[in-house]
């Protein structure tokens, strides 16, 4: 089997990512994207995968917790030097040290 990237079965993919996000909209995250749902699978859920296959991509989509990408997200900010120059990212470094 060639080795394929997942990006090549995103459309095929599209209504568990389409299911995936009405899920999360019901417990009142309305602001998460199709293309941020993606990147986070891409770089945590699947970012080992080798041989790829889509029962296992579609297993990802629907194993999402709303808290796997909220922590994702809170980290991935916090990453970024921009918020560790803010306000409220000083407070928060005072606070831990």
């Amino acid at each position: 089997m060639e080795n394929y990237s997942v990006d090549a079965y995103r459309k095929y993919l599209r209504p568990f990512l389409k299911s995936k996000l009405e899920e999360f909209r019901l417990y009142g995250y309305d602001k998460m994207t199709e293309d941020e749902l993606w990147s986070f699978l891409k770089r945590k859920k699947w970012k080992k995968i080798e041989g790829v296959r889509v029962h296992r991509l579609v297993e990802g989509i629907m194993s999402v917790k709303v808290s796997d990408f909220m922590n994702y997200t809170t980290i991935e900010f916090m990453k970024d030097a921009k918020w560790l120059d803010s306000k409220e990212g000083q407070e928060i470094l005072k606070e831990l040290t």
